[in-house]
């Protein structure tokens, strides 16, 4: 649930169609990474690196509820996305997942694309190693942050059966 890596910054308003085109959602995920959020900026699918950050605006995965949208994102191997506030079907699919999330508002005026950053998404931290500014917000539930841990609600329930038993019949 941490991350450390480079900054890679979008604006408000960014819809899962755009994290994921549709013409792409019926291919392998090995297809479908090497197009995630290339309209907005052609140089991420390619140099996207294990452990950058993604920071977005306003109502970051908006839309569609497309599941495959967060599932592309966690497969490009970003550490985490950190925006100022997330559509409510897109953070609950990052937890069930696995994709780590932090909503922070006013993160965009605290960094540049290309920062490095630091975020402990348990703790609710972050840190623009680039510039020296910090921040802390409330960290996730609980349950969330299980999830998390486990690598997503799959895994969890599979490490965890005893907290679905009241949910099957």
């Amino acid at each position: 649930m941490r991350a450390r890596g480079r900054c890679w910054t979008f604006g408000d308003n960014i819809p899962t169609d755009r994290l994921v085109k549709t013409k792409y959602v019926v291919e392998p995920m090995e297809v479908i990474v090497q197009h995630v959020l290339e309209d907005l900026n052609p140089r991420f699918p390619v140099e996207v690196a294990a452990g950058d950050v993604v920071v977005a605006g306003k109502h970051f995965g908006q839309s569609s509820g497309r599941a495959i949208a967060v599932k592309a994102l966690r497969a490009t191997g970003i550490g985490c996305v950190v925006a100022e506030t997330f559509a409510r079907t897109f953070y609950r699919n990052a937890f069930e997942v696995g994709l780590p999330v932090l909503e922070l508002p006013g993160v965009t005026d605290l960094v540049s694309d290309g920062d490095v950053l630091s975020v402990d998404v348990a703790a609710g931290l972050f840190r623009n190693e680039t510039t020296g500014v910090q921040r802390e917000v409330p960290p996730a539930d609980a349950f969330l942050l299980d999830m998390l841990e486990a690598g997503g609600l799959i895994a969890l329930a599979k490490a965890r059966p005893e907290l679905f038993a009241d949910q099957v019949r």
